[in-house]
């Protein structure tokens, strides 16, 4: 998971926005409002509307590779996922920056759980249980890591020499160690599934690098290396590759291997 670049969807489609997330705030109990967003949002985020085919498009724009979701970066990003969930946080249920392109094994889990730090420092789970009273969460920094906002890279190490788990920093402070374990926890993000396809992406990412470095010496033109930089940076698991960069200087293999393409820590 990577911080993700800054993109919108067109004017029209931000005011539409607007307009719906002003209709979910003018009603008048939060009860009303969790009711209004659940039911409007399913309305609305169809194949067949108009405003929501260019919210997904902006979406894409953030994704890596063929649309790949921004949690694990392996599966095909097919729903459009709040951060604050919509049964908890109706008045963000129509609002851009809540958004990103997920899969159905990252969001499903994830569903409707979520967590603030309370005001005594601890990390308090907010998620309604089913058939509870429907009042607002407590206020508190979230527990979630946004990748809207939050630079992951800064809160997990990621394992090249062997496992390929996402590990929070060791040296974390004891708020963000909580953030990145209960994201690591809620996202599911060190399943088998995923450890084998960032290993797997460590090979092609290597692969590639060795084609570059092969066409380069062997005289290739600057738009033949601009092609082969594109479709590395388009691969899926670009933490992989984030990774690669950041700690080549503790894996030996690429430590020789950018050692003779230095230009590939900037890409």
């Amino acid at each position: 998971m990577l911080l993700l670049p800054t993109t919108m969807p067109d004017a029209a489609a931000s005011a539409r926005l607007r307009t719906w997330q002003a209709e979910i705030d003018a009603k008048p109990t939060y009860s009303e409002r969790v009711d209004a967003a659940k039911a409007k949002f399913k309305q609305r985020n169809t194949r067949t509307n108009a405003t929501f085919q260019k919210v997904k498009a902006a979406l894409t724009a953030m994704c890596s590779g063929a649309r790949r979701c921004v949690y694990c970066e392996d599966s095909v990003a097919d729903e459009v996922e709040h951060i604050a969930p919509k049964d908890l946080y109706p008045e963000f249920v129509f609002v851009w920056d809540n958004y990103v392109y997920a899969c159905g094994p990252c969001n499903g889990p994830k569903n409707n759980r979520y967590a603030v730090f309370g005001s005594n420092g601890s990390l308090i789970e907010v998620t309604r249980r089913s058939g509870g009273p429907v009042v607002p969460p407590i206020s508190g920094r979230p527990g979630l890591i946004n990748p809207r906002i939050d630079n992951p890279a800064l809160l997990f190490d990621l394992d090249l020499i062997d496992t390929f788990v996402l590990l929070p920093k060791e040296n974390l402070d004891a708020t963000n160690r909580a953030r990145a374990d209960f994201t690591l926890d809620l996202l599911d993000l060190n399943r088998d599934v995923l450890l084998e396809a960032r290993r797997t992406a460590y090979g092609s990412y290597r692969a590639r690098l060795f084609e570059y470095r092969h066409k380069r010496d062997g005289g290739a033109g600057a738009v033949e290396l601009d092609t082969l930089i594109k479709g590395l940076k388009a691969m899926p698991h670009p933490t992989v590759f984030a990774e690669m960069q950041r700690s080549h200087l503790d894996v030996p293999e690429l430590t020789v291997l950018f050692g003779t393409i230095p230009e590939a820590l900037q890409w």
